[in-house]
């Protein structure tokens, strides 16, 4: 079974609004406080308040700020915070992964790097709460799986640190056209969903659309600071489990560069430097470049959380001058890990639901060392992970 969140953004999506429909739903408001306070940053105050939007009952995330004139903030310095942080792996990996999303828009929007680009309204402490506080509160709930319906936007124009900006702002349009995700428009002038509640709904989620199937166990309803006449200005959350892995894939990036120039060797260590980065997969394929030039393209497969890293490695090792990134979805089956002894060598297999996989570095050094072929040391590891996997 796995734990899916669904969100429901047809009234828009913010931080704030995200976090409080967690905790609503039942997330744990101390683990949530825990994790903010980790950040080891002073002068906030969070507090989670009953309110009405338009008639329907909801819990609001109150966030005081008591030093408004706070220093804009390079996006470096807030994952440096995050990653100096005592958070659990998933809510760090989570967290760094949404800002380093936002880094990549914000720079873009303003011709800069990732690194140097200043953060405002996103590098503010409430909006660094804002995701820190949804990351705990998942990992409260221990949520597996985060999807979310089409992203409501409006129109007209906001008013950022920036000056006047069309609505929705280009923060918001980078991050959708990324990821793909599916909007509806909405004719008010508001700005109903912020960078801070796209990034952690486009860079968290695995799938986006329609309800998945699920068996429901929670429901929660986050508010927004307006209580708009026409529409309740909330944020749900449906939380249950689902049994349908094939359905939902996970979202993944598939990174890629074509070099003409790098020998072999070059392109194996390169496989081999992704895979140590975080990479799920890493390998290569043979093209024809213009004028028939033999050539190849690399291929890396991560998450969000790992796609800087990923790109780093593939240009230093490379030496390409461009990467290309496009989202995929992946659907890893689940699998056991359990070692076997071949005549007094341990051997790792992997076992899932349709097939047996012997680790084959393992396996060769078992027959070097038995001095046999190496498919006797495989079908032997076979069988007894076999064997193992009948009696338990």
């Amino acid at each position: 079974m796995t734990r899916v969140a669904w969100f429901q953004c047809s009234a828009g999506v913010a931080g704030d609004m995200v976090m409080s429909a967690l905790v609503d739903a039942g997330a744990d408001q101390l683990a949530v406080m825990d994790a903010i306070g980790a950040l080891g940053v002073d002068g906030w105050a969070l507090m989670f308040e009953e309110v009405q939007r338009c008639g329907v009952r909801a819990r609001w995330a109150n966030v005081v700020v008591h030093d408004q004139d706070h220093p804009h903030r390079p996006a470096r310095d807030v994952i440096e915070m995050i990653e100096r942080a005592a958070l659990p792996d998933r809510v760090r990996d989570r967290a760094v992964a949404v800002y380093r999303a936002l880094a990549e828009v914000e720079a873009a929007v303003h011709g800069t790097s990732p690194g140097e680009v200043e953060l405002h309204e996103v590098g503010a402490i409430d909006s660094i709460i804002d995701v820190v506080g949804v990351c705990a509160a998942l990992e409260s709930l221990d949520i597996e799986m985060v999807t979310h319906s089409p992203i409501a936007v409006g129109h007209g124009t906001v008013t950022t640190a920036h000056g006047v900006f069309p609505n929705p702002v280009p923060a918001v349009t980078g991050l959708l056209e990324r990821t793909g995700a599916p909007i509806i428009g909405v004719d008010t002038t508001m700005e109903l969903s912020t960078p801070t509640g796209v990034a952690l709904m486009t860079v968290l989620a695995t799938a986006s659309g329609s309800m998945p199937p699920m068996t429901v166990s929670a429901t929660g309803f986050g508010a927004g600071s307006r209580d708009t006449p026409d529409r309740p200005n909330v944020v749900q959350v449906v939380i249950g489990e689902s049994a349908d892995a094939v359905s939902h894939g996970q979202l993944a990036h598939e990174v890629c560069t074509n070099v003409d120039d790098a020998t072999g060797e070059v392109l194996a260590h390169t496989i081999e430097r992704l895979l140590e980065v975080g990479a799920f997969d890493a390998w290569v394929t043979p093209i024809a470049m213009k004028k028939g030039r033999p050539a190849h393209t690399v291929h890396a497969l991560c998450d969000d959380a790992r796609r800087a890293e990923v790109i780093d490695v593939m240009l230093a090792e490379t030496g390409s001058m461009g990467i290309r990134s496009h989202p995929v979805e992946r659907w890893p089956q689940r699998r056991d890990e359990i070692m076997v002894d071949v005549d007094g060598h341990p051997v790792r297999v992997k076992i899932a639901d349709h097939r047996i996989k012997v680790e084959f570095d393992d396996a060769a050094r078992a027959a070097a060392a038995l001095s046999v072929p190496v498919r006797q040391v495989l079908a032997a590891a076979e069988a007894l992970a076999e064997s193992n996997s009948r009696r338990s």
